[in-house]
């Protein structure tokens, strides 16, 4: 299932939203004028190696937290975070405000690096992307605008398309617990698994501390001011 559009409109111009897809689009481009050889060296160097982060447990290290978030392993890595985040982030940075969502954004990109590295202390494999934060935003979301419809493609036997909307709380709980039967599959497979691919663990957690720490960072606004898509399960 692929996200087309949700159904929450926003009242403020999401400055944050686009200033981090914009950067991130920018990185890659960097990367994209890179040889092989330059890009690996560039991925080992800005990216987070659990085995690394812990031996040489240092500053360097926890820098490498918020590089890797801006660091992509090729354009559907890339394109499919930044699509994501621009659906969703804006509503979540307007019911937040701008300071918050990128305090917010970070935080959750760090819980999510941290919940991966402790899921695959022995690995030697970069972690980069902005997934992590992205599921931190995902969390926010879910319990902010659980009403709100999103208009999802879904390929008809990978050909015919098939549009549907989905309220966010199904289509957002579907993709938490398939992430979460993932990482729990990779890790009783093998786990040398959980150590390499998909990031699962920094998508869970990142999940998770968004949801728990929405109400932390958002304004409420008067009622008055709520749309058809708000929802305050406080």
């Amino acid at each position: 299932m692929f996200p087309l559009q949700d159904s929450a409109p926003s009242r403020t111009v999401p400055f944050v939203t686009w200033l981090i897809i914009g950067l991130n689009v920018l990185v890659f481009l960097v990367e994209a004028t890179l040889s092989e050889t330059e890009l690996n060296d560039f991925i080992q160097q800005f990216g987070v190696v659990p085995l690394r982060f812990i031996a040489d447990f240092g500053l360097d290290q926890l820098l490498t937290i918020y590089s890797a978030m801006f660091l992509h392993g090729g354009w559907i890595h890339l394109i499919s975070n930044m699509w994501a985040f621009f659906i969703f982030g804006d509503n979540v940075e307007d019911r937040m405000g701008h300071g918050n969502f990128l305090i917010f954004y970070f935080f959750c990109g760090t819980v999510a690096a941290i919940g991966q590295i402790l899921m695959s202390l022995t690995s030697n494999i970069p972690m980069v992307g902005a997934s992590g934060a992205l599921a931190g935003v995902l969390g926010a979301y879910i319990l902010m605008f659980p009403h709100a419809r999103i208009i999802t493609l879904v390929p008809l036997f990978f050909i015919l398309p098939w549009f549907i909307e989905i309220p966010a709380v199904i289509y957002l709980g579907i993709w938490f617990l398939t992430q979460c039967f993932t990482g729990l599959g990779a890790l009783e497979s093998s786990p040398l698994a959980a150590e390499a691919g998909v990031a699962w663990w920094a998508h869970i957690a990142g999940f998770i501390a968004g949801a728990i720490l929405v109400k932390a960072f958002e304004q409420r606004p008067k009622r008055r001011e709520m749309l058809a898509d708000e929802f305050y399960p406080w």
